[in-house]
């Protein structure tokens, strides 16, 4: 017989014996108000669980285990119209996570108010094997595994590495994702709270950042996951006494803006450190976590700690090197009526640093050495080849006053003896003052980029001549100079191939864009001009990082 559950409402109607028919009544709102134990077994569910549930959300679903608009359920039709029918395109979700197909009849049912429904049914099926979402076959476990590995192994940043282990968990385990950080000072950052929702995952900014730190003595789940506690479930049921950490008080406000009814945390482990904590957390879907699920967990943070370790470390050498870098690059010498200017900017994702620099010193004849160059190579010993091969050259320049062309051979033939040879573009010029007040540009180019002259009303030439072979091959070459007198108020823009090289493209559509550029930007003030070419000519897809060096001759004087 259905049992009722008590109410001070109008009593619901009493169904009878059904026999090996499952039923429930539903009042006019949607509610169940009552289940026979035929139906609680054939779901998997207890009393409580159902009594007082709307019965669509509950149990209505359809073939992938989503849940339909009510609008287009053909049960939920029958409830509202108070028709008596019976129909199969129905799927109810069981306790344990699986999918039961059913053959329903709904019919009014008697009552004092003459609004519930009778609704019976009974599996279509003698064998139950569809699964709801965040039910895994053994195949399907592996498969994600196997995903999970090749997904975050295959990048160095930590961002993405998060944002991918989110795609590869929504929606197959969970609706919810949150990870918990912890910094080499023991800071602890909510990195990401992701939903998944029809449209897709969708990030919430405003649930991230900065926790209470990790306390010995709280016992909650979280807590003792970012100690490196073994995985277990949660629920809001757990926070919602006393709270024994400022992290207690967070985790209750985080299931109180998601509606998380379960979820499920796993520590993230480093090779000898607790990185932070994964939580999986389920809202939509009704079937709770299990401790079945945590062994899957683990295996998921153990490929995640893996892949944020590797990206720490990697971002590691990178600062080292990018600080190396900047602290060898020089400040740029005071000369009397120039302007100079120079800029670094590293990769755009942040992920290498190369060999790129520039330098300008002082002659002992009063010209201005002006250089740039890169070392092949993005790493740390590209960098270290960058401090090498700038001071070498310095030492050259200041033997070879005379032409640019013989201090650079000098260095390509000393690079042979290196301990770590390398190969490298380099572009050496003298900026030499003349005696009528103008000035000279005396260059030699072994295989960079030609440098750009902009002339004060925006006319623009690359200075093509004298490009010769790159330094480091082991092939002897004789490399010449050439020389042009800059005009009052013009500007000689150096630079590497960040600049203008792109991936896709190659680098003469960049050449292209830096000189339409430079032109429409002659009569901006040289720090605004190198400013806005960073910002408009480098390619979207570089992935090399920057150097630029610039120099504007003095203009006409007033007459």
């Amino acid at each position: 017989m259905l049992e009722q559950e008590p109410a001070p409402v109008a009593p619901s109607p009493v169904a009878p014996d059904l026999g090996d028919l499952g039923g429930y009544v539903v009042d006019g709102a949607g509610r169940i108000v009552a289940a026979n134990d035929r139906a609680l077994r054939l779901l998997r569910l207890n009393r409580a669980d159902v009594l007082g549930r709307d019965h669509h959300d509950l149990l209505h679903r359809g073939p992938d285990g989503s849940t339909g608009p009510r609008a287009q359920c053909p049960l939920m039709d029958a409830v509202l119209s108070r028709a008596a029918c019976s129909g199969s395109a129905v799927f109810f979700q069981r306790g344990d996570g699986r999918l039961l197909p059913v053959h329903w009849t709904a019919t009014p049912a008697p009552g004092e108010d003459g609004t519930a429904t009778l609704v019976l049914f009974h599996p279509s099926a003698d064998d139950v094997t569809v699964r709801a979402p965040g039910s895994l076959s053994e195949l399907e476990r592996l498969a994600l595994l196997a995903e999970t590995t090749t997904s975050l192994t295959s990048t160095m940043n930590e961002g993405e590495t998060l944002d991918r282990l989110a795609g590869l968990v929504l929606p197959r385990l969970a609706d919810w994702v949150v990870v918990d950080l912890v910094d080499d000072a023991g800071d602890v950052r909510r990195a990401r709270v992701v939903e998944c929702r029809p449209g897709g995952a969708v990030r919430h900014p405003e649930l991230e950042g900065p926790i209470p730190a990790v306390t010995a003595r709280s016992q909650l789940p979280l807590s003792r996951a970012l100690r490196g506690g073994a995985a277990s479930l949660a629920g809001p049921q757990l926070y919602r006494g006393e709270p024994d950490s400022g992290i207690a008080v967070v985790q209750r406000e985080l299931f109180a803006a998601t509606g998380m009814h379960s979820a499920a945390i796993a520590p993230i482990r480093g090779a000898r450190e607790v990185l932070g904590a994964l939580t999986l957390g389920r809202g939509g879907n009704p079937v709770p976590f299990a401790t079945r699920d945590l062994s899957l967990l683990e295996d998921i943070t153990r490929r995640a700690g893996l892949a944020i370790s590797n990206s720490r470390l990697y971002q590691r050498q990178r600062r080292v090197a990018e600080t190396m870098q900047r602290h060898l690059l020089p400040r740029l010498p005071d000369v009397p009526g120039v302007e100079l200017h120079a800029a670094y900017e590293s990769a755009p994702d942040a992920s290498q640093v190369g060999g790129d620099w520039y330098d300008a010193f002082g002659l002992p004849d009063g010209a201005t050495a002006l250089v740039v160059g890169d070392v092949v190579g993005h790493d740390l010993e590209a960098a270290a080849g960058m401090a090498q091969l700038r001071n070498m050259l310095r030492a050259l320049a200041w033997s070879h006053r005379h032409r640019p062309s013989g201090a650079v051979d000098r260095l390509d033939h000393a690079m042979g003896r290196l301990a770590d040879p390398t190969t490298a573009t380099v572009l050496l010029g003298h900026l030499v003052p003349e005696p009528d007040e103008g000035w000279t540009w005396t260059w030699t180019n072994a295989g960079h980029p030609p440098p750009l002259l902009v002339t004060s009303d925006g006319r623009t030439e690359y200075l093509d001549a004298q490009r010769g072979l790159l330094l480091g091959t082991g092939v002897p070459v004789t490399r010449g100079d050439a020389s042009v007198r800059l005009t009052p108020g013009s500007t000689l823009l150096l630079y590497t191939d960040g600049l203008v090289e792109s991936r896709a493209d190659g680098i003469e559509p960049g050449l292209t864009r830096l000189r339409r550029h430079a032109a429409a930007l002659a009569h901006h003030a040289l720090g605004s001009f190198c400013d806005r070419l960073l910002e408009r000519v480098r390619p979207p897809d570089n992935d090399d990082d920057v150097a630029l060096l610039a120099v504007r001759v003095p203009g006409r004087p007033d007459r």
